[in-house]
């Protein structure tokens, strides 16, 4: 069935523990990690055109979030030292325009924190914080608490709908995965 779905709200939890975690009241916006290919140009001598071949990789995944004035909580989590790797959980209500259902969308990155942005301090004006978290090892997407993706870069596993789209190569290679 055809239907339009449309996220109406969202919240942030960075590190996971705990009350003071819940970004609800502050968080304006999220940009979840951008899924894509390394891919390679390739011009043979005696070929026409170029083409893209891609099957090379997934790009390193970043996380984008901004939250109105100071998190001091948010804040504390950049620092050099340590690993550094954060579960950073987002939660979105999406919802089903025909049926008017709200759908749990869940995206979970652990990473580690490599920009924070306080931005301009203006009275009369509220600042917003930026945070820009990469070297994300692990990151899950569900849709209506089913996985739709789940890439797990120490385990070389990356799964589509439960299946491993990895798994041959892994079973050559001898990687537990």
């Amino acid at each position: 069935m055809a239907t339009i779905y449309i996220p109406e709200a969202v919240n942030i939890f960075v590190g996971d523990q705990g009350p003071d975690n819940s970004k609800h009241l502050k968080i304006t916006d999220v940009t979840l990690p951008v899924l894509g290919e390394k891919t390679v140009e390739h011009h043979a001598g005696g070929s026409i055109g170029a083409i893209e071949i891609g099957g090379l990789g997934i790009n390193a995944l970043t996380l984008g979030f901004k939250l109105v004035g100071f998190d001091p909580q948010s804040a504390a989590q950049f620092g050099l030292g340590g690993s550094g790797q954060l579960p950073y959980t987002v939660y979105g209500a999406v919802r089903d325009k025909q049926t008017g259902t709200a759908i749990e969308l869940k995206s979970t990155a652990w990473g580690r924190m490599v920009k924070l942005d306080s931005g301009t301090i203006k009275r009369g004006d509220a600042s917003e914080q930026t945070h820009e978290i990469k070297e994300i090892t692990r990151y899950a997407l569900y849709w209506n608490k089913v996985e739709l993706y789940y890439y797990d870069y120490f385990a070389s596993i990356w799964r589509v709908n439960g299946v491993d789209q990895y798994a041959d190569v892994n079973g050559i290679l001898r990687i537990a995965g």
